[in-house]
């Protein structure tokens, strides 16, 4: 009984924390998913892929959910997205943004002797593990994907300072990846940060604030009107 109350409780975060932005008059073909880093502000419309769908001016929809992982196995709350693979829905997607992993690793493994799981995710090749499955899926249906990298530590008291060799060498992994597949296009945060610039983060220093969201948007819509 407890165990059903705890995923209740998920299930109901999940659903205060997960939208979908609303359509412009014609089909939407970009599809975002993630975790919270693509779903920050975006119940107020300053989300990431609301700042996408504002540059592009054409809908954008939005299955990303605020705690998801790359690897997740409870069955209820991972169909309703705590599982990043299971956000995924059918669709005439040209484009699918996506990111993940950054909790798999924080929460997962607190950043410390995550080899075991980082090879679960992604090889060192980039070519197999959970990630690299999930890209090939959507792939598969025609879709381009745009993998997003994290932001890094401003270095001002944040408390995933500590994270930062992990989170390079995830995303060095997805950079192989990208590079070996011209219909995948990483796109690395890694410069975007000045040190000590606490302006692109909240005040949790590990989520973007509406600032940083909106200069990874246009990150993104670069690569969509290229």
């Amino acid at each position: 009984m407890k165990f059903l109350w705890a995923q209740l409780s998920v299930l109901i975060l999940i659903l205060a924390g997960c939208g979908e932005t609303v359509p412009y008059d014609k089909s939407p073909r970009i599809l975002a998913m993630g975790d919270s880093m693509m779903a920050w502000h975006a119940g107020r419309d300053q989300g990431i892929a609301d700042g996408v769908e504002q540059i592009l001016r054409e809908p954008v929809i939005d299955r990303s959910v605020v705690g998801a992982r790359v690897l997740y196995h409870l069955p209820l709350t991972g169909a309703m997205g705590l599982n990043i693979s299971k956000q995924y829905a059918p669709g005439n997607w040209d484009w699918i943004i996506l990111n993940g992993g950054g909790n798999d690793l924080w929460l997962g493994c607190g950043c410390s002797r995550c080899d075991r799981k980082m090879n679960r995710m992604i090889s060192a090749d980039g070519q197999n593990g959970e990630i690299a499955r999930m890209v090939r899926m959507m792939r598969s249906s025609g879709a381009q994907v745009i993998y997003v990298g994290y932001l890094r530590s401003p270095g001002v008291g944040s408390i995933i300072e500590h994270c930062r060799e992990e989170g390079n060498e995830l995303e060095s992994r997805i950079a192989r990846m990208a590079r070996a597949d011209s219909g995948v296009h990483f796109v690395s945060l890694q410069d975007l940060v000045p040190y000590g610039d606490r302006s692109f983060h909240s005040g949790d220093r590990i989520h973007p604030s509406k600032k940083a969201s909106k200069a990874i948007a246009m990150r993104i819509a670069e690569i969509i009107n290229r």
